[in-house]
């Protein structure tokens, strides 16, 4: 069997023989790996095409929602995405992480395009105006590449690792080709072939190439990326290609990392127990074969032996053996190749002065490599902090104070994660500032979040995953940062109109009068730019003493005449939320209608004093909206009031939901989402 490649819209076999995949507890051989002779260049230009316009037909909003779905998909099939994962050595523990949690990225992703606006611009900050009376602007928006994201994955995690950077570039609306290692290049075959039975994936926007990338780099230019997860020598030598140097792609690398533990100088016997259980987790979960896992440990002299027994304690009852057969608790490292590597890199440390503190007794034939405990009495070879063992390994090291801890820290020349077990905010604050050029993630671990922290080796979606120096210098996932890493940042400069026609959102200069009040309106019916002056109210002495009454917001501002001639307003004024109920009793529409109810309140800002006998009116404009469901969708009306002098004296933005016009009312075929499928 052949483990097969899907581009241009059809599962395709290589020639030749291939590279032979093998069972990593059996080492029975599964199929052959190839991608001889397919049409890599081809399917770049492809998939640019293709994929591209299909993917930006659809829109944040509908990406999104495809990804939930997607999600549910996957869901209903994680059985046997199960069942695939156990060929590459992982137990029933390391799939969850593995299948689930790349599952979980999807709905993460999904959750976050609720935020985002319906079309493929994305606007940042605020107009500028470029001009006194605003007829030239200017605002910072992220837009379309046009280009194809080349992804090439580690063989640690198939599924994740395939999930977590294809979610964000399917959001961003950037066609992905998806290249596994090939160890495991099977069970990411799988579960493409369940992304494309889907159905809900267009045409063109995911290619799955197993094998080589020939020559699909040379197709690449200034619109296109590279992420990268991998070795720091592979890495190194990808960044040389000419597609980098010479024509701009973006080159984006998650790259193996030696992570850090630090036990405070400050830490408790609780912090001594948790950091032990966390570095024994950190050397099963996958064999310890995850980039983040810890692999150096850094420990105040007098508590190296603790620690060490702590840690040993949590490992010598894990049972080594096939994750398919009940009770084992580690499966072998992912292929004998990888086995040799990591037998190699503990050579080379206990050549430069480290000795074995303790192992597991348990099984070493074929891929099999047993938990291991390294000592290093003197910490500073430099090679004990260059060479990372792939695999259940972890070093320990003492330090004589945090100094020494941090220097010891650095050596390890650039981290994705660092965890820190103290109680201490001092302590916490040192290692944070001294860390923060070295580490992607710092995880404080101590007695008051162990019991809900994610634990030190798991990136989560809505968080920076990357690191800089040796860990890559790349940022992967983040929320809503990585899927802009996929955008072109430019400044838009235009009048007030085309400004706000092409981005979506309100430019002061722009607005236009409304017909019925916007409060009648459903939300399919209002405009972006669609304003209301209301009628005005004049501020008397009662008001202010009411509202100080039911607030029971007595302050002397307020209410105290002497004081308030001697304060900042040199008079009594009203209160600043009394000036927002009056501005909301102003333009609100009392009767029923499509406004559902209040959502949010954002950027207020009290700019003048208002006080008695000042007379208030108010301007509401629609200044954004983006869908939440079938039924309703969020409008954001931007809301200035002023005096009788028309000066600013509060401006905000206020949050409502809008009911969406009935389906009967829609034109025949359509849905609120666009074209009846």
């Amino acid at each position: 069997m052949k483990v097969k490649s899907y581009l241009m819209g059809q599962w395709l076999t290589g020639a030749g023989e291939g590279v032979p995949v093998q069972d990593a507890a059996t080492l029975e051989v599964l199929g052959h790996v190839t991608s001889e002779g397919l049409p890599l260049k081809e399917a770049v230009a492809w998939g640019r095409e293709v994929g591209g316009k299909a993917l930006l037909a659809m829109g944040f909003q509908e990406r999104g929602r495809r990804l939930r779905a997607l999600a549910q998909y996957l869901s209903e099939r994680k059985e046997e995405l199960y069942r695939l994962y156990a060929t590459t050595g992982g137990t029933r523990r390391d799939a969850w992480y593995d299948v689930d949690g790349g599952i979980g990225v999807l709905f993460t992703y999904s959750s976050l395009a609720r935020t985002l606006p319906e079309g493929n611009l994305l606007p940042e900050e605020e107009s500028l105006p470029l001009s006194k009376d605003f007829s030239f602007q200017g605002r910072h928006l992220l837009g379309p590449k046009g280009g194809i994201t080349v992804q090439i994955n580690a063989f640690n995690f198939p599924v994740w690792g395939l999930l977590e950077k294809f979610a964000p570039a399917f959001l961003a609306g950037v066609p992905t080709l998806a290249k596994p290692a090939t160890p495991t290049a099977h069970v990411a075959e799988g579960l493409v072939r369940f992304m494309v039975e889907s159905g809900l994936l267009p045409e063109g926007s995911l290619q799955f190439v197993a094998g080589s990338l020939g020559d699909a780099l040379e197709a690449l230019d200034h619109r296109d990326s590279v992420y990268f997860t991998g070795s720091k020598a592979t890495a190194d030598r990808l960044k040389r290609h000419p597609a980098f140097l010479e024509r701009g792609v973006l080159f984006n690398a998650e790259t193996d990392s030696l992570n850090a533990a630090i036990l405070g100088e400050k830490a408790g016997e609780e912090e001594v127990e948790r950091l032990a259980r966390e570095i024994a987790q950190e050397l099963s979960i996958k064999t310890g074969q995850r980039c983040t896992a810890i692999r150096r440990v850094l420990v105040p002299q007098g508590r190296l032996e603790a620690l060490l027994e702590a840690t040993r304690k949590h490992l010598e009852g894990l049972k080594l053996g096939d994750p398919r057969e009940e009770g084992v608790d580690l499966g072998p490292l992912a292929s004998l190749g990888q086995k040799e590597e990591v037998e190699r890199a503990v050579e080379a440390l206990l050549a430069a002065g480290a000795r074995v503190y303790w192992h597991h007794p348990g099984r070493r034939d074929g891929a099999f490599f047993p938990p291991t405990l390294l000592l290093a009495e003197d910490p500073w070879a430099e090679t004990l902090h260059q060479v990372e063992p792939f695999g259940p390994v972890a070093s320990f090291f003492p330090y004589r104070d945090r100094e020494e801890a941090l220097r010891l820290a650095r050596m390890g020349g650039g981290m994705l994660a660092a965890t820190l077990a103290t109680p201490d905010p001092e302590e916490a604050r040192f290692y944070l500032l001294g860390l923060s050029g070295e580490v992607g993630r710092l995880h404080i671990l101590n007695r008051f979040n162990a019991h809900s922290s994610t634990g030190h080796g798991s990136p989560l979606p809505r968080l920076l995953h990357g690191g800089p120096g040796r860990a890559g210098g790349g940022e992967e996932l983040g929320g809503l940062l990585s899927v802009k890493r996929h955008l072109a940042r430019l400044a838009l400069q235009a009048d007030p109109h085309t400004l706000q026609a092409l981005t979506g959102e309100y430019a002061r200069g722009a607005e236009k009068p409304a017909s019925t009040h916007p409060f009648r309106k459903y939300y399919e019916e209002l405009e972006v730019g669609e304003t209301l002056w209301t009628h005005r109210r004049t501020v008397t002495e009662a008001d202010i003493a009411l509202f100080a009454h039911l607030s029971w917001d007595h302050f002397y501002a307020h209410t105290d005449e002497i004081a308030a001639q001697k304060s900042l307003f040199g008079k009594r004024v009203a209160h600043g939320y009394f000036v927002l109920s009056a501005a909301a009793g102003l333009f609100v529409d009392p009767a029923p209608g499509p406004v559902l109810a209040n959502y949010g309140l954002e950027g207020l800002r009290f700019t003048e004093p208002v006080g008695i006998g000042d007379t208030l009116q108010a301007r509401l404009t629609v200044k954004a909206k983006r869908p939440r469901d079938e039924k309703s969708g969020v409008v954001e009306w931007a809301v200035e009031v002023v005096n009788q002098e028309g000066k600013t004296v509060a401006a905000y933005t206020i949050l409502t939901l809008v009911a969406r016009k009935p389906t009967d009312a829609l034109p025949l075929g359509q849905t609120h989402f666009g074209a009846s499928s």
